[in-house]
């Protein structure tokens, strides 16, 4: 073996090893238009490509659409600020439906209601259609209640979780072979930020874990948001797993990164996708005082939800390693800390593989970004 060689071969196996899974890639796109959907293939491709992730299979993609359709932030419509953007689910439903996906479920809890996911989108000014016709085959359900089926089911929490050792939800959760996250990039006031681990806190469907849920089976409509997750100041119906301890604190910086993550590992993510074009600033809703429109022009997808929360955290000017008192976890616990606690990814970006536009182009302190104008 020559010098080289052998200084390569050391050099090697002094790396820290790559986590399986852990591929990020991130893109400029500073539009929904004709730059998107390219954007979005281009970033498929660079993960290993969609067809041997999604051909002849059911995919669940949970959205997220927080809060009442009719709030906003200013006149920012929903969907800009605080909404995945219709125009990326429709994208990459379409992108799904050429790689082969059998059929394509369009997931959300809505607003504490048990309304068509169709009627709530409504609501917010979008045409369902739209989304329906993005692809062959392509549903929605409002997973906030018992929905098209006759039972919950049943997801345990791998090692035993942080606070809940299993969950109840709606059947889509588990009638799907492939299931995505496709999140906003957001700060988060409970839980530092909000990207494709936080959206799963709102696959809990409020008949189980709402504050109006029964107490010993599902109320039959959802009542009430999930304060439950919040504050601990009751248990889910007796339906459904209690907290494995009553006595933990009954404090929101506690719980929720800690519930974020055991729902994560209980309904694992095969593929995470951010968008961050347009967002907001200092908040996760319109209901966060100081909220600001933001345009990062940004998007980014990964095999894995940690790894892609840790990239998406450095994009956004944050340590990915940051916890409680740092930044932007200063009055809670880090949710990718608490994943990787129960074996869901790893949040070291050495052992992640970045792929797609180098990150120092990309990224942008969004606390200091300015205040972007409406419309841009």
């Amino acid at each position: 073996m020559i010098r080289r060689e052998f200084l390569s071969a050391v050099a090697a196996s002094a790396a820290p090893a790559r986590a399986a899974g852990a591929k990020v890639a991130a893109a400029r796109c500073r539009s929904y238009g004709a730059e998107l959907l390219p954007a979005l293939e281009k970033m498929f491709d660079q993960l290993g490509g969609l067809g041997r992730l999604v051909k002849g299979k059911t995919v669940a993609m949970k959205v997220n659409l927080t809060g009442q359709s009719t709030v906003r932030l200013g006149y920012v419509p929903a969907e800009l600020a605080h909404w995945t953007h219709p125009a990326v689910i429709g994208a990459t439903a379409h992108l799904m439906a050429r790689a082969g996906a059998h059929r394509i479920r369009i997931l959300e809890c809505g607003w504490s209601t048990a309304d068509p996911l169709e009627e709530v989108v409504l609501e917010a000014g979008w045409d369902p259609q739209v989304l329906l016709s993005a692809a062959p085959r392509v549903e929605f359900e409002n997973t906030n209640w018992l929905g098209n089926a006759k039972e919950y089911s049943r997801f345990q929490v791998p090692h035993g979780g942080h606070i809940f050792p299993g969950f109840e939800l709606n059947h889509s959760y588990e009638d799907c072979d492939v299931f995505v996250s496709i999140a906003k990039m957001k700060e988060h006031a409970t839980a530092g930020v909000t990207l494709a681990m936080k959206n799963l806190f709102g696959i809990a469907p409020a008949t189980i874990y709402g504050e109006g849920a029964g107490k010993d089976d599902p109320s039959v409509l959802p009542r009430g948001g999930r304060g439950m997750f919040h504050y601990g100041h009751r248990q889910p119906s007796r339906s459904a797993p209690s907290e494995k301890d009553p006595k933990t604190p009954r404090e929101g910086g506690y719980r929720v990164p800690r519930i974020v993550a055991d729902l994560v590992a209980a309904r694992p993510i095969h593929l995470s996708i951010i968008e961050g074009i347009d967002s907001m600033a200092q908040g996760e809703g319109p209901w966060i005082p100081g909220g600001r429109f933001i345009r990062p022009g940004v998007l980014v997808a990964g095999l894995n939800p940690v790894s892609t929360d840790a990239v998406c955290m450095l994009l956004m000017g944050f340590d990915p390693l940051a916890d409680r008192g740092t930044a932007p976890f200063e009055r809670c616990d880090s949710t990718l800390r608490l994943g990787e606690e129960l074996g869901v990814g790893t949040r070291d970006l050495k052992r992640i593989e970045v792929l797609g536009t180098p990150i120092r182009e990309l990224r942008f302190d969004i606390r200091r970004l300015p205040t972007a104008s409406f419309p841009g």
